[in-house]
């Protein structure tokens, strides 16, 4: 069967499973439903998948042979109200799937029922292991979970998409290297003994240390480091004190590190400490420094990024376009540190419209011709020669 005519046939099929998805999301961790149903259509064509022994995410192997290639999906949703006027709009208060993973989903769905057609009829070149992994949005991510329970055992190669409403349906962005950034939590305690606005020399002054904090460790950090490591250290809360005339005892600032660089991010922790360190010690303050590790970044193989050319240019000659780097985080990272691939970018936004909403706003959505074209990239990739 050749992959028009199955996308012909299984269409309807794969847009009322993303709507499905859609309008049933479930956050990291929880994604009990979306695992089950992932399941009913792969074992509808007689696969067998492996749930992970955490209890959401699944691992299906297609073909007679070991699985050399992979096809990865993330399954959770975010905690955001669905702010769409659609039938399929999201039942669950407060969650959304505002990033696209029901798409990736149905796409790694479509490409694996076309791959098992082709494996029945023993036309299937190689193994191919399909990835449903739970828990992206979330620290630490699923990504870990698939790579305990021996996910990535055997193969040679690994693929993903993430939808991209920044580039127009139909069209699949492609870079080699770092594609998005390594992502860490930072949170950065201050204490000190307290006392009056009044007579801040008898005290640790521990709001200016905060303020300090927040202006100049970003600045001193990103002097201490290769530029070209894109470090960027941003804060997103402070809170300290609670009344005008009192200096409080405590304080904090929490944020996010991220990085293009592998090298920087392996390095950075204790270049880190040591820059708040210095920066606090002349007011007299203790200081802790809390940095969560969030994902690598993806750094995309040059050999996987020229066989998704390939694959896209049997979609259509102009169907790859080369695509930006961006500091948001993907724990797809945590698998190329393991297995050598890429993630692509898939097109979303509609024909003919100039712009549409970003990643996680509650109105995000997408052209649901995109599905076509994912499991096209991905059939392409499977069944390139060599």
């Amino acid at each position: 069967m050749q992959i028009a005519e199955f996308l012909d046939q299984h269409r309807d099929r794969l847009i009322s499973l993303r709507r499905d998805l859609h309008a049933h999301p479930e956050l990291g961790r929880h994604e009990v439903r979306t695992t089950e149903r992932i399941a009913a259509e792969l074992t509808a064509v007689g696969l067998q998948p492996r749930p992970l022994p955490t209890g959401t995410g699944l691992i299906c192997d297609v073909g007679d042979v070991p699985a050399s290639i992979g096809l990865r999906a993330d399954i959770d949703a975010l905690p955001i109200v669905d702010g769409k006027d659609a039938s399929y709009r999201s039942q669950i208060d407060g969650v959304c799937h505002a990033c696209g993973h029901d798409v990736h989903v149905t796409v790694v769905v479509g490409a694996g029922l076309y791959l098992a057609a082709l494996a029945k009829a023993g036309l299937l070149p190689r193994g191919v292991r399909l990835l449903f992994q739970p828990a992206e949005e979330v620290i630490p991510g699923g990504a870990l979970d698939v790579v305990a329970a021996g996910g990535l055992d055997g193969l040679e190669r690994l693929y993903a998409v993430h939808c991209d409403p920044s580039i127009p349906i139909g069209r699949i962005g492609l870079r080699v290297g770092a594609i998005t950034s390594a992502t860490d939590q930072v949170e950065i305690r201050l204490r000190g003994p307290g006392g009056h606005t009044a007579r801040p020399h008898r005290t640790a002054d521990l709001v200016a240390a905060l303020g300090d904090v927040v202006a100049r460790v970003p600045s001193v950090l990103a002097r201490r480091v290769d530029p070209r490591a894109g470090v960027n250290l941003a804060f997103g809360e402070v809170h300290a004190g609670s009344a005008a005339n009192v200096i409080p005892r405590s304080g904090v600032a929490r944020g996010t590190l991220r990085m293009l660089d592998h090298r920087a991010w392996e390095s950075v922790p204790p270049l880190l400490a040591e820059v708040v360190s210095a920066v606090c010690a002349p007011y007299g303050v203790e200081v802790e420094v809390v940095h969560t590790r969030g994902v690598p970044p993806v750094v995309n193989d040059a050999r996987a990024v020229a066989e998704l050319a390939a694959a896209a240019a049997q979609i259509s000659l102009d169907a790859a376009c080369d695509t930006e780097q961006s500091l948001g985080g993907e724990d797809f990272g945590w698998f190329l540190d393991k297995v050598p691939g890429a993630l692509a970018r898939l097109g979303v936004r509609p024909a003919g419209a100039e712009t549409a909403v970003d990643l996680h706003h509650p109105t995000f959505d997408v052209d649901e011709g995109c599905i076509d074209v994912g499991v096209r990239l991905f059939a392409g990739v499977v069944l390139r020669p060599g």
